[in-house]
């Protein structure tokens, strides 16, 4: 049986794996930052849905754990900043999520239906979306379907920030 790492290795070049760890390590912070703010209830009605142009952006389901949340706002961004400098985190966005936000066997939160907004708005994200089997060999070999399509999901992230148009324009 393959390791994580090893499948991360075959979907990702060098480049694109040090930025999928610090990514990934994000989503995974959000637990201990609402727990470090003392809001740890938090965590089970709300999540990173993602980081864009800087902006954190989480989602909630209910207006109330929204005002919490931004009680706390502040300091979770300054717990992110610290931690995941090489992001560049300069804010915070929180929404009212359109999916219900559930729990994970091992305490993270996750949608139960995949996200399929993020890849109607871009192209390159749609163009990543239908790789041929070949390609998908590495996510085959894993049997968690909620870490399955996290996985994607990143994937299709980064493949979408690598294609933008500001990013081609910078190079």
């Amino acid at each position: 049986m393959k390791r994580a790492g090893e499948v991360l290795s075959a979907i990702f070049d060098e480049r694109l794996m040090k930025k999928a760890r610090s990514y990934s390590g994000l989503f995974a912070f959000w637990t201990e930052a609402v727990q470090k703010s003392g809001i740890a209830a938090a965590a089970d009605h709300s999540r990173i849905k993602e980081l864009d142009r800087g902006i954190l952006l989480i989602e909630v389901d209910h207006p109330g754990w929204k005002q919490i949340l931004q009680t706390k706002q502040s300091r979770l961004l300054n717990d992110f900043r610290r931690r995941f400098s090489e992001l560049e985190i300069s804010g915070i966005s929180l929404m009212l999520s359109r999916d219900p936000i559930t729990q994970t066997g091992d305490g993270e939160t996750a949608k139960e239906a995949i996200d399929t907004n993020t890849a109607e708005e871009s192209p390159a994200v749609t163009k990543a979306a239908t790789h041929d089997q070949t390609e998908n060999a590495g996510y085959n070999s894993i049997k968690d379907e909620v870490f399955k399509e996290t996985l994607k999901r990143l994937e299709q992230s980064i493949t979408a920030r690598e294609n933008s148009p500001a990013k081609r324009n910078n190079k």
